[in-house]
């Protein structure tokens, strides 16, 4: 299989990978729509003419997320709106898919938390395996027959984009014990292990669906500095180098527009129409992971599509 790679880079923004692409025809969600890399990515969609919704936990922040979305593109207000979603709520997220009319073409995972104390949800699943992929599971599947239309409207493959992360480097998922009832609770490698499945998802579901002709594929976005820290004491910020005594980030660091580009990459470009169950990182497909590059790269264990079989499985009767 031939790496895919592009005229973009790290450095690239949303908004210059949709340069002159037109979606005036598509409809997307971005769950966590309301900030972040979410926002630049719902931006840049609407900015190229996509109907966008945010899937958003909070609603008022989604209402102010859709018009600064709506002033800054120019974008019809009918065509950007905020619509509720929680992800560890299995509820909203089967009501999210019934309330859901007509085909959709972009469904983006965006959504996600990072390194939590150990927290259970009601079920008694551990919140990051729950929130980062059980979550997003069980929306891509309340929306299938959506994407699946999608397909057919469009003449071209529904895309789903799976947030990722180099956070996948740190575990595989351990299907002995998912849920941390057994093992000490660590909270990066449970983040790992959420992030992992996150990859693992696109490849189950492009092997699954790939005759709905719907695609799905991974990101790292990258490092930004977003909501996504805030479970982190910003001391740890400062041990782990990413801001210096003063709080200023480390230039590796991404600006949100920066991060939303390989996201908006894999929703919308020309350049990744058919490509499906891959890893993309710097808008460009990764490499395996070296350990000469550390912190870049995708681990093979996340691309193993009979782990990926097994995942969507033992997924489906976690959410049954």
């Amino acid at each position: 299989m031939t790496r895919l790679t592009t005229p973009f880079g790290a450095k690239t923004t949303a908004a210059e990978v949709l340069e002159g692409v037109d979606l005036t025809v598509r409809r997307a969600v971005v769950t966590g729509g309301a900030s972040g890399i979410g926002i630049e990515t719902a931006r840049a969609l609407a900015g190229a003419g996509a109907d966008v919704t945010l899937a958003v936990r909070n609603l008022e922040a989604g209402a102010a997320a859709v018009d600064d979305i709506v002033a800054t593109t120019g974008a019809g207000a009918d065509t950007v709106r905020a619509s509720y979603l929680d992800l560890s709520d299995r509820s909203t997220l089967t009501s999210f898919g019934q309330q859901w009319q007509g085909p959709l073409h972009i469904l983006v995972n965006n959504a996600g938390i990072m390194a939590t104390p150990l927290t259970r949800t009601p079920e008694g699943y551990e919140l990051q395996f729950a929130n980062n992929h059980l979550g997003h599971f069980a929306l891509a599947l309340a929306l299938h027959d959506a994407l699946a239309a999608g397909a057919d409207d469009a003449g071209a493959a529904a895309r789903i984009v799976s947030l990722s992360s180099t956070g996948h480097l740190r575990s595989d998922v351990d299907y002995d014990d998912l849920m941390f009832e057994r093992r000490e609770y660590d909270p990066w490698v449970a983040y790992g292990q959420s992030k992992t499945a996150n990859v693992l998802f696109a490849v189950g579901a492009s092997a699954k669906w790939a005759g709905d002709g719907i695609t799905a594929n991974a990101v790292h976005p990258g490092g930004i500095m977003t909501n996504l820290q805030r479970h982190m004491d910003p001391a740890e910020f400062v041990r782990r180098g990413w801001v210096d005594e003063n709080g200023t980030p480390n230039a590796v660091f991404k600006t949100p527009e920066q991060g939303a580009s390989t996201s908006t990459l894999v929703a919308a470009s020309p350049l990744v129409e058919g490509v499906a169950g891959r890893y993309f990182e710097d808008a460009n497909e990764a490499l395996p992971f070296d350990p000469s590059r550390p912190g870049s790269g995708v681990m093979l264990y996340a691309l193993d599509p009979e782990s990926a079989d097994r995942l969507w499985k033992v997924s489906l009767d976690l959410i049954a």
